[in-house]
């Protein structure tokens, strides 16, 4: 049974496992407290991909004070061998005498079988302190565990009349420097950038990752919707560091050989009514191990992920002023006609960022 010091050493643990938001990709965000004797002997957190657990961390870290501790875990700790050892082997070994997890792991190769490995060694363990807390430190990877698919947030800038662009298609900067900036934490934390190659065309964006406080972030993949592979093959995100991936209908060779570099693949899927199959494209995206899909794009890439129920998430930036009604508008939702059919919101957070709100929102699903 779970106490209040429970709660408070969880607490911590969430803290430290925070802490590896932008580097663990495609692994969760992990953190874990030791605690002997009401003191904390040591502390740890899963830093990036390949590297130690947090439970790994904590342990070097406490040495011989570890024996007898109480081990609070944001995740079930693994019971399989992967890029690293176990850590319920580890657990065991140090002598620790209680597990306390908020989360059981959804990796089906781990999902239980690291508490009963640790309850076989004698240990007392606790699960379910803070786990709706430990979820949503990692949507993506609890979603793609269960489901296959990443965790789709969409992100849009608008005006106080809900407007994106003028209807030259000018945008920039619609937002202030401080709701820029938190975008690109949001892009740091995901795993792929999607668009659709009209944001290409008309934009010429970059899709990187560039944050004052990580000097050198990891850059996630860019995903481009092109039905009909139309990139240019001087399109600035070709020529950039990471990982890009076409998506495309058209299986041109001479086509798809202009755009091949390093780092740059060009994929075929399936097309529906002329465009990519979003579910087909959403389903490669969780066999490639993305987590979480952060989402800028046009009102009809928006329009057709929200209308197609693949949106998790959106984070919508609102700025004090207006575009006016001849102004490009958030979403392209050409089926609805009735009040009925209108797009119910869940509103979860609202907050200020320098002149501007951050709104996010979730899609309320229809029984």
């Amino acid at each position: 049974m779970s106490s209040a010091p429970d709660h408070e050493y969880m607490a911590r643990a969430l803290q430290l496992a925070a802490r590896g938001l932008f580097s663990t990709d495609p692994n969760p965000r992990v953190g874990c407290v030791l605690v002997r004797d009401g003191e904390v002997v040591g502390e740890g957190w899963h830093e990036r991909a390949g590297a130690a657990h947090a439970e790994i961390n904590a342990l070097a870290q406490a040495g011989a004070r570890a024996r007898g501790a109480t081990a609070y875990v944001t995740l079930e700790p693994c019971c399989h061998h992967g890029r690293t050892p176990p850590c319920s082997d580890a657990l065991i070994e140090a002598g620790v005498a209680r597990v306390v997890a908020a989360l059981q792991d959804p990796n089906p190769l781990v999902s239980g079988n690291g508490c009963r490995a640790l309850q076989t060694a004698g240990m007392e363990v606790d699960t379910g302190v803070l786990a709706a807390e430990s979820a949503r430190l990692n949507p993506g990877f609890v979603k793609r565990m269960q489901d296959g698919l990443p965790f789709v947030r969409c992100k849009l800038a608008m005006s106080l009349d809900g407007r994106t662009a003028l209807a030259s298609g000018a945008s920039r900067w619609i937002t202030g420097t401080q709701a820029r900036a938190d975008v690109h934490r949001l892009r740091a934390r995901s795993s792929a950038i999607l668009t659709g190659i009209g944001t290409v065309l008309a934009d010429d964006p970059s899709l990187n990752v560039r944050l004052q406080e990580v000097p050198q972030p990891r850059q996630p993949m860019r995903v481009v919707l092109d039905s009909r592979l139309r990139m240019p093959a001087t399109a600035r995100l070709l020529g950039l560091p990471g990982r890009t991936l076409i998506l495309t209908g058209n299986s041109d060779a001479d086509k798809v050989t202009a755009l091949l570099r390093d780092g740059v693949t060009v994929t075929t899927l399936p097309l529906v009514d002329g465009h990519i199959d979003l579910s087909a494209m959403l389903r490669l995206l969780g066999e490639l191990g993305m987590n979480e899909v952060h989402v800028e794009a046009g009102a009809t890439l928006c329009g057709a992920l929200l209308a197609a129920g693949l949106v998790d998430e959106m984070v919508i930036y609102m700025a004090p002023h207006l575009l006016g009604d001849t102004a490009r508008g958030l979403f392209s939702l050409p089926g609805l006609k009735q009040m009925e059919q209108r797009v119910g919101l869940e509103i979860s957070d609202i907050r200020a960022l320098g002149a501007d709100w951050r709104i996010t929102a979730v899609p309320v699903t229809k029984n």
